[in-house]
């Protein structure tokens, strides 16, 4: 990362939402309790995949890893925010503005790459149950869940680094409640439409071609689920693969809202809203969702607050 092209500016200044000061506290509050519930319910579900034995498959070893990527990515934004909504506007060093958006991308990259492995994950459990057990062993699913992490943050890199090294002469102030890529480009000095393309090159292996996979993974999946004869049996078969299906589709569902929004003019307060559905929202539900629709984890959770209790 290249300080000279940062020489002019020391400090970016983030503005967050600009609430009026009645309201701070309020917010303060609400948003502190959705990040301890976000920080208790992701950590929830990893102890019970670590502890419990009937938690030990590939989907639950998968969903451990996208809990731990969820506390990554919020821990990494939301106390700043919380930090912005009492003193309405925070300075942060240059340096660690980009660290932020490094880790931000790094974040959303790794849960992109492991949401495609849990789709490959249910693919093989109903399009090729008999060799299931087989194919996805301990072995592969480690390489797996460990691939998701060091392709994420590998992948992210050379985007840090372009945006790193744009020039910035001023002004300074950032008007969102994290370091974002937009941001950047509409306070750096450069050209910049380069960047822009050379980030949208590198994208693609990111986002594009994940959820592509997915689809496939999906349309071969309901074929498959189709051609079971008992209702009882599709209906079984569609569970087992529901809750992954819906969190699919809130993460791209998010990105796709939030991406398509220009962040100039009136819409900007706009687009900083919707940019909590995935800071936020998704994995405040994420857990939600894998709770209420599976009994496995429901039952470990009973058995925990059980041994607590006679103990």
């Amino acid at each position: 990362m290249s300080t000279g092209n940062q020489s002019s500016i020391l400090f970016f200044q983030l503005l967050g939402f600009q609430n009026p000061d009645s309201l701070k506290i309020p917010l303060f509050c609400l948003f502190l309790a959705i990040y301890m519930f976000i920080l208790s319910g992701n950590l929830l579900i990893m102890i019970l995949v670590i502890s419990s034995r009937r938690l030990q498959s590939p989907m639950y070893f998968f969903l451990s890893h996208l809990s731990l990527c969820d506390v990554f990515c919020t821990s990494n934004i939301i106390p700043n925010m919380l930090l912005i909504g009492i003193l309405g506007v925070i300075s942060v060093p240059v340096v660690n503005c980009f660290l932020q958006f490094y880790l931000f991308g790094c974040s959303t990259s790794t849960e992109s790459f492991l949401l495609t492995v849990m789709s490959y994950d249910r693919y093989l459990a109903i399009c090729d149950p008999l060799h299931y057990i087989s194919i996805m062993d301990y072995r592969l699913r480690l390489l797996l869940a460990i691939g998701s992490w060091v392709l994420g943050f590998a992948l992210t890199l050379i985007p840090g680094i372009l945006v790193a090294t744009l020039q910035y002469c001023g002004p300074n102030v950032i008007d969102h409640f994290f370091c974002d890529l937009a941001p950047f480009l509409k306070l750096s000095c450069s050209d910049v439409s380069v960047v822009q393309t050379e980030i949208i090159v590198f994208s693609l292996p990111i986002i594009l071609l994940p959820f592509l996979v997915i689809i496939a993974s999906y349309i071969k999946i309901f074929l498959s689920i189709m051609k079971i004869s008992s209702k009882s049996g599709r209906k079984k078969a569609f569970s087992t693969c529901s809750s992954h299906l819906t969190v699919v589709c809130m993460y791209y569902g998010t990105l796709i809202i939030v991406y398509m929004v220009p962040a100039t003019g009136d819409l900007s307060n706009i687009k900083k809203s919707l940019s909590l559905l995935y800071i936020v929202v998704t994995p405040l539900f994420n857990p939600v969702i894998y709770s209420l629709r599976n009994k496995e984890l429901q039952t470990a959770m009973q058995k925990i607050i059980e041994h607590k209790k006679r103990v």
